[in-house]
């Protein structure tokens, strides 16, 4: 069989994270939702995606197609129904298809669901979890770093914990070969499990509280303050006071300042003392705004931050305000709350926004990048092209 993750409707509500990237590419827990259902189904995976995406993201096609929604947490009980599918059928949980099997891929993005329908509909009874709001990244981080967790250590042993480091609920910590805790680091993983990669570091005097997960090659700097759940994506940097943060990947909190029940795509940078709001004075539900929709919308969520897309950076100082919707490559500076939503291209602040010309935002973001020997393929830059003009009636809205 033949297994492509394909993008529901809720990649919509998943802007502006979802400009750059499918679902299967969001990170959540310790893995991507692409990475989970890879290992869970013993398999690759290919992606079904609008159209500007497909370049970066390629389609796969066969001759007996599994398409699995990407939205949707891999469990080993999903796995096997959808493995149990013949062709012709679609397994579903209410009104979610969580997978089809076809012959053939006849059908575009658009016209992906009446193809479905016309599939007869094979039940899924148990409890599934998914991925359809930007909210929902770190409000489910929680539930998927230890579903993660038990995935990756089962029957494995952690290195050794290093002399001068403080490690409660040692059952639950696992440290892989090569990474680095440094003297005078306190864990707690009583709390929640505790995750640190191949080549990860934690510096001296670092705080943590789990369920927490470090990924390759990040780093949390001297005397941060890290509690739960919360993943540090590949290539990150952070430090400070994070709560309940999830970084994509490649993203920078470097320095003092809290972040808090907040998502931050990839090749992101926020400046020193940066502080973003996560509960409204008044304690009331936090609204956020849906780009798709064109509105704010309820959470359902007393706490809820920045939500922040790819290539996006802000000054020293910023201060967000509680539900800040961030696009991509948007540069943030000036005194003062900026808008609760900032399109994508943006550059300013409170005292005005006007737009981030496309060839300059390349030539930063290739700049952020080579610094890490990466580099913007011919198809990435055609992505961004596209987003830039996707995003133009937004900021023609929001620019004063």
């Amino acid at each position: 069989m033949n297994y492509i993750l394909f993008d529901s409707e809720a990649r919509f509500n998943l802007f502006p994270l979802t400009h750059t990237r499918p679902i299967a590419e969001i990170r959540c827990g310790i893995l991507t939702m692409r990475e989970r259902w890879e290992k869970l189904l013993n398999a690759k995976t290919s992606t079904f995606t609008e159209e500007y995406l497909q370049e970066v993201f390629p389609l796969q096609k066969a001759g007996d197609n599994v398409l699995v929604n990407a939205s949707v947490f891999a469990t080993r009980t999903v796995c096997e129904a959808i493995n149990n599918l013949n062709i012709g059928e679609q397994l579903v949980s209410g009104e979610t298809i969580i997978a089809v099997r076809v012959a053939s891929i006849e059908f575009g993005y658009t016209t992906y669901k009446e193809a479905f329908d016309q599939l007869k509909p094979i039940t899924f009874s148990a409890e599934i979890s998914a991925i359809n709001n930007t909210w929902d990244i770190f409000s489910l981080n929680d539930f998927a770093l230890r579903a993660d967790y038990e995935l990756l250590t089962a029957g494995r042993k952690s290195a050794a914990i290093p002399e001068g480091v403080t490690v409660t609920g040692k059952e639950n910590f696992f440290m892989e070969e090569g990474a680095t805790v440094n003297v005078g680091c306190i864990i707690n993983a009583n709390a929640g499990p505790v995750y640190i990669a191949k080549d990860a570091e934690i510096l001296e005097g670092t705080l943590i509280r789990g369920p927490l997960a470090m990924c390759e090659h990040s780093v949390i700097k001297m005397g941060a303050k890290v509690y739960g759940a919360t993943t540090i994506g590949p290539g990150c940097k952070v430090g400070g006071e994070i709560n309940n943060t999830v970084f994509f990947a490649n993203s920078n909190k470097a320095h003092d300042g809290y972040l808090g029940n907040a998502v931050i795509g990839e090749w992101c940078n926020l400046g020193a003392d940066t502080n973003c709001s996560n509960l409204k004075n008044n304690y009331d539900e936090v609204k956020v705004w849906n780009e798709y929709l064109g509105k704010s919308v309820k959470t359902g969520l007393t706490f809820c931050g920045l939500v922040m897309g790819d290539h996006s950076k802000c000054a020293i100082n910023t201060a967000f305000n509680t539900g800040t919707v961030v696009g991509v490559s948007c540069n943030i500076y000036g005194s003062g709350f900026p808008n609760q939503f900032i399109p994508s291209f943006c550059w300013g602040g409170s005292d005005g926004m006007f737009t981030y010309k496309l060839e300059k935002a390349m030539d930063t973001a290739g700049r952020m990048m080579a610094r890490r020997s990466r580099s913007l393929s011919d198809a990435e830059l055609k992505m961004y092209a596209y987003v830039f003009e996707r995003t133009t009636p937004q900021r023609k809205l929001f620019i004063k």
